[in-house]
């Protein structure tokens, strides 16, 4: 079956990713892809994709601009499309998850559908239309399947946990990278990165986004206690993320500990790095992020999953890592 693409007269792409298009020669030829792939409504593939998932990683902003990635987790089948334009989510956020104090009727949230044994993916962002002590219902305002690079392939296991949300974690709020957080983010081939986009006048495009990064062990440079600075690899030529930070350099990150169930939610502020110097030393980086640390919260045995060891992605063939660069 054939689905009608983006129909409207503006562009699907807002004006941060338009100038990184232009900056790199393909704004014309993306053009004509996003007006074919972005959509204001779930496919059927997409609508039933969601209902497969343990899990959603979810981008939001507070009423101060800090900036969070966030997972929610349940039985597949926790996330449901009663229709084409909305999305239904029965979970509320875990312990310790800033997205807690966030979340309320009328907010943008970026959403991020990722099924890792299979390396499907499906982005979308909306508007919360509806909250209750269930979870929420959100608007779809775009969504795009992803290609799957870089995602390392793990299988789930759900834990007694998720059938009692709300337990007791230790919750270690932080403004410095301590020895814990560091040992988490050395080892880390994937984690999660939210931006945003602010400015008034954008067509589809505003609002929250968040997306996948993934490389080899260790791919996050830890420069100091504040400073984490990480490749930026071939992808889509969409420049979600790149975009939002041209014109909002704020981010957030969730680091997930896959084994033992820990998350790591960090917010700062954050730059793209263009400098041919600095680039090529790490091999496959088109681009490096510079995060600087505001404040984060890391929170223990969080997550009611567990997964297996990864499956590394056969894209990870062509990088490199921060010891060879040095």
């Amino acid at each position: 079956m054939s689905y009608p693409g983006w129909s409207e007269a503006v562009s699907p792409f807002h004006p941060g990713e338009l100038a990184i298009q232009e900056r790199l020669g393909v704004r014309e030829r993306m053009d004509a892809q996003g007006r074919r792939v972005i959509r204001t409504y779930l496919t059927e593939q997409h609508r039933q994709f969601y209902p497969q998932l343990p899990f959603l990683v979810v981008g939001s902003v507070s009423p101060t601009g800090q900036i969070w990635a966030s997972l929610l987790t349940g039985v597949p089948g926790f996330i449901s499309s009663p229709d084409a334009h909305t999305l239904r989510v029965e979970a509320t956020p875990p312990v310790g998850d800033p997205l807690a104090q966030i979340l309320a009727e009328g907010l943008p949230l970026g959403l991020l559908g990722i099924e890792l044994h299979t390396r499907r993916r499906n982005r979308l962002n909306g508007t919360v239309t509806a909250l209750d002590s269930r979870g929420f219902t959100l608007s779809v305002g775009q969504s795009f399947g992803n290609c799957p690079m870089f995602i390392q392939a793990r299988q789930f296991a759900l834990t007694e946990a998720v059938h009692t949300p709300g337990l007791p974690r230790p919750i270690h709020p932080l403004t410095a990278l301590t020895p814990a957080e560091r040992a988490l983010i050395a080892g880390a081939d994937t984690l999660f990165i939210a931006s945003t986009y602010l400015e008034a006048g954008a067509g589809g495009g505003r609002g929250a986004d968040v997306s996948h990064r993934g490389g080899k062990p260790g791919f996050v440079h830890i420069a100091d206690d504040r400073t984490l600075v990480l490749p930026d690899f071939n992808g889509n030529h969409h420049f979600n993320t790149v975009g939002n930070l041209l014109l909002n350099p704020r981010a957030g990150l969730l680091f997930v500990d896959f084994a033992r169930g820990d998350l790591l939610y960090l917010s700062g502020k954050a730059e793209v790095i263009w400098d041919a110097a600095a680039v090529s030393a790490y091999a496959g980086a088109e681009r490096l992020i510079r995060f600087a640390l505001e404040s984060g919260v890391r929170v223990s045995g969080s997550l009611p999953l567990r997964w297996s060891a990864p499956q590394p992605s056969p894209f990870l063939e062509s990088t490199g890592s921060w010891e060879s660069s040095r």
